[in-house]
């Protein structure tokens, strides 16, 4: 299915349901006095977060929803039925905005979590209601509000613990595919991940965490180049970033450092967001070289960037280093949650 991370809809609340002007009329009960009952409320609109779902697209094809209205009120006291509340599933991650103001409505991170969209309109009042002591017989009743309607954007944020970020082919669909049952697609071209993929990393029977395959960037993917613009956001939810770099490129690529510091610079055009995340660099594709060769290039791209953090050697494709760096991680992740670092914030 086509990944879907936008869409937009318009939700309508059910209108509230009239009041009732009635008379109670029976034999040899001449004056029975007013028995118009209550319209019922009309049902509102809920959008409730899902983990069976992973995308947006159906709204694309289906932008608009609907609430039930209330029923109008009836003789003999009776009360319009209420309008059915509708719920939409929307996957986790999911951001709300009111598309008209750009006032952000909720943030569904949890799956359970429900945010009310639309308020459904509120009862009209039968006849009964305004009967006193000195207004007997009143033929008066009120009409029920009309419901809210909304125009929403939404937007979807992935949910994973570690993202891969890195310039095209620098070999993050390997990566995921090694460690998790995610089959990103796998080419000798750039641009191979055309959408975010999400891969289980299993440590060991009762330990594992959420690694999300992030689309490649290239040089201004902060202001819209390519496809960055679309999915560095994506990286906002997660715990750990994960820096790939091919360390042996082809020779009509750039080399390593260059392409690690263009990607260093996208980071921090979109902000604290990003750059003050945990960034470790892992150093990919090291199949490529002669053994005797990997620690000094290796060291020569470290030094080359002035990195300070964690380093790591491996190769995706052949699986060499990749045992050790998911256990580092899982470690790394499980301390955070020690410490008490929420990973979708």
């Amino acid at each position: 299915m086509k990944f879907v991370d936008e869409a937009e809809i318009r939700v309508e609340a059910g209108d509230g349901g009239d009041g009732f002007i009635s008379f109670r009329r029976e034999k040899y009960i001449p004056f029975g006095g007013p028995d118009g009952g209550d319209g019922g409320d009309g049902g509102s609109v809920y959008l409730i977060a899902s983990n069976n779902l992973n995308t947006l697209v159906d709204f694309r094809y289906n932008p608009t929803h609907r609430a039930d209205k209330g029923q109008k009120g009836s003789s003999g006291n009776c009360t319009g039925k209420k309008g059915e509340d509708l719920h939409l599933p929307v996957p986790t991650g999911t951001i709300v905005y009111d598309s008209e103001t750009g006032e952000t409505l909720g943030d569904l991170v949890r799956v359970g979590d429900t945010l009310l969209v639309a308020q459904g309109g509120f009862h009209g009042l039968g006849n009964t209601r305004f009967k006193s002591s000195t207004h007997r017989a009143p033929e008066k009743a009120t009409k029920g509000s009309l419901g809210e309607k909304r125009l929403l954007s939404l937007e979807l944020k992935l949910i994973a613990d570690v993202g891969l970020l890195g310039m095209p082919n620098a070999g993050k669909s390997s990566l995921i595919r090694a460690v998790s049952a995610a089959k990103p697609k796998v080419a000798d071209y750039p641009f191979t991940t055309l959408r975010p993929n999400l891969g289980v990393v299993r440590v060991d029977e009762n330990r594992s965490f959420v690694m999300a395959d992030i689309p490649g960037l290239i040089e201004g993917a902060a202001e819209g180049a390519g496809l960055g613009m679309q999915f560095l956001k994506h990286l906002a939810r997660t715990g750990l970033l994960l820096h790939l770099v091919d360390v042996q490129p082809y020779e009509s690529e750039e080399e390593p450092v260059e392409s690690a510091v263009k990607i260093i610079a996208e980071l921090e055009k979109w902000g604290d967001e990003l750059t003050e995340k945990p960034r470790w660099l892992v150093l990919n594709k090291i199949d490529r070289m002669l053994e005797e060769e990997v620690e000094a290039h290796c060291q020569a791209i470290v030094d080359g960037l002035e990195w300070d953090g964690p380093v790591f050697r491996i190769s995706a494709l052949q699986g060499d280093g990749v045992r050790d760096l998911t256990y580092q991680i899982m470690n790394f992740l499980e301390r955070r949650k020690e410490e008490g670092h929420a990973e979708t914030e």
